[in-house]
């Protein structure tokens, strides 16, 4: 991982600087789903600093919770208007958002998924993105080693994003799915496996408040959950505090996706067991470079050879490490850490 982050930050320098030799200003926007998130927050912040460094103008603009598709399309509507040259995005609706960016892409404007990547996933010019199905299959397999043979009669209870099951969400849930050694059934959807041992899916809207709700509601079909994966660091807090007020805190196993400071101190703390760590500010920064390059000359960004999007790296980090699973601990995860 740091030989991934060190190479590509090489790559990004040689390349600054020189993107505008004409003097043009050339004007990007960063489209996330809410500006309240720690993952967003550092996505902004990754592309605010390239965008300063190579002399371009960044316009972002914000859902106001997780799931708000209007204002994602007023804001690429925005976009196209003011003349920009590319659009980096994180949908909240992978599939609504889709004709609203061929009209931006129509308009001669990049588009580049961050984080979460549109259904179909080439409606966007590429993708810049953890891999988010290995990153809920590391957490998986982790579960599944930590449990030994009491794997085979888990009690799972899945903490979701959304209804409308974006693409990031379905792909961690899936993974972590297989990484635990249950049966995928439509790997395109959650919540149609029929496996037992899963008490059952629910959504959180990626924050405290909905992931404590979700928990609570999980646990009132069955109070015996010893194994809760949850799509992001936010939720996975909040089904803590739903366990913590039951007394069952201390028994039962919670791993997550992201990677973000606080994350990696409550996995110090023993309040999640493991997680997976994506890397919000090189996705920013690479999508930046990429506005720039196509705005110079047109040039399209390269993908990850062999996947259909450009992979910005997964960890797993954990102080309590399982065999056959690869990981990092706190003390390294937190150098890598962001939020």
């Amino acid at each position: 991982m740091k030989k991934l982050l060190a190479t590509t930050a090489v790559a990004l320098t040689a390349l600054s600087g020189a993107a505008f030799a004409d003097g043009h200003s050339v004007t990007a926007c960063l489209i996330t789903k809410t500006d309240t998130n720690p993952f967003f927050v550092k996505m902004k912040e990754g592309a605010e600093a390239k965008a300063a460094e190579l002399g371009m103008t960044l316009k972002s603009f914000a859902g106001k919770v997780d799931g708000d598709h209007e204002t994602q399309v007023a804001a690429i509507e925005t976009c196209i208007a003011d003349g920009a040259k590319g659009i980096l995005l994180t949908p909240s609706d992978t599939s609504s958002i889709v004709s609203s960016v061929q009209q931006a892409r129509d308009a001669g404007l990049v588009v580049i998924a961050l984080d979460t990547p549109l259904s179909p996933i080439e409606a966007a010019d590429a993708t810049f993105a953890t891999d988010n199905f290995l990153a809920g299959e590391l957490i998986g397999k982790w579960a599944a080693a930590k449990l030994g043979d009491d794997a085979a009669n888990a009690k799972i209870a899945l903490l979701d994003l959304a209804v409308s099951q974006p693409t990031v969400g379905v792909l961690r849930d899936q993974g972590f799915l297989q990484g635990f050694g249950i049966d995928l059934a439509d790997p395109n959807v959650n919540g149609d496996e029929t496996d037992p041992r899963i008490v059952g899916n629910d959504v959180t809207a990626g924050n405290e408040e909905g992931g404590r709700k979700a928990m609570e509601n999980l646990l009132a079909k069955d109070p015996m959950i010893n194994v809760v994966y949850t799509i992001n660091e936010p939720a996975a807090a909040g089904a803590y505090e739903a366990l913590k007020s039951i007394g069952r805190e201390n028994d039962v196993l919670i791993v997550s996706v992201d990677g973000g400071c606080p994350g990696v101190a409550n996995i110090k703390d023993g309040i999640i067991g493991a997680t997976s760590q994506q890397y919000p500010l090189l996705m920013a920064s690479k999508g930046i470079e990429a506005i720039a390059a196509w705005a110079k000359d047109g040039t399209k960004p390269a993908l990850t050879p062999g996947k259909d999007f450009f992979d910005t790296g997964v960890a797993l980090v954990t102080d309590e490490p399982a065999d056959g699973v690869e990981s990092i601990d706190t003390a390294e995860g937190t150098n890598l850490c962001w939020g």
